[in-house]
């Protein structure tokens, strides 16, 4: 297992290392103490498992505010999807940032997201499923959503008229998060 930061302070690429052999493979997708080696170590208190059956599919971006924040622990074990993370910590050097990664069944890739950040994902592939370890409770109270193409933060998801649900057809702006939220303390 190799953990490698990204661009945007916090977020880290994880790359498992299968052993295979004509049976299969066999990987350890978790060791606490290479997380808390890399400073990233938390007490995971709920899976998600999330199933789509169509390319196009684009989920988010999803956040939690305090005290409900939750940092992220993601991995696509089925098909493929782009995963996708937008900075909202307040005062961070890379508030309003974003970056994304690959994550799919053929690279085994993991991505741990901190907690502040706007989370979502577009399915790739026909097929996709997607475990995610989270550090907090979902509160349904303070679950916010911003919009997939709010132009003032510029996600480059590769897919014109992505299939979205009603919920996420209603996310708000970065600009009205701001204006209500300023940004997320951490």
């Amino acid at each position: 297992m190799e953990i490698k930061e990204q661009e945007v302070e916090g977020v880290f690429e994880i790359y498992l290392k299968p052993m295979e052999d004509d049976r299969g493979f066999f990987m350890r997708v978790f060791d606490e103490t290479l997380f808390e080696n890399a400073g990233i170590n938390r007490k995971w208190v709920q899976e998600n498992h999330s199933k789509s059956l169509r390319k196009g599919i684009i989920r988010g971006l999803h956040l939690q505010i305090p005290p409900f924040t939750e940092a992220k622990l993601v991995r696509c074990i089925c098909g493929a999807v782009l995963d996708v993370f937008v900075d909202l910590r307040f005062g961070s050097k890379t508030f309003g940032k974003w970056g994304s990664l690959e994550l799919s069944e053929s690279n085994k890739n993991m991505i741990f997201i901190p907690r502040g950040f706007a989370h979502g994902f577009c399915t790739l592939t026909e097929k996709s499923e997607v475990l995610y370890k989270v550090d907090n409770y979902f509160s349904k109270e303070n679950e916010v959503g911003i919009n997939w193409d709010d132009k003032d933060i510029g996600i480059v998801w590769s897919i014109e008229n992505p299939i979205l649900s009603e919920k996420d057809k209603n996310n708000i702006t970065l600009k009205a998060f701001t204006e209500k939220y300023i940004g997320i303390v951490v």
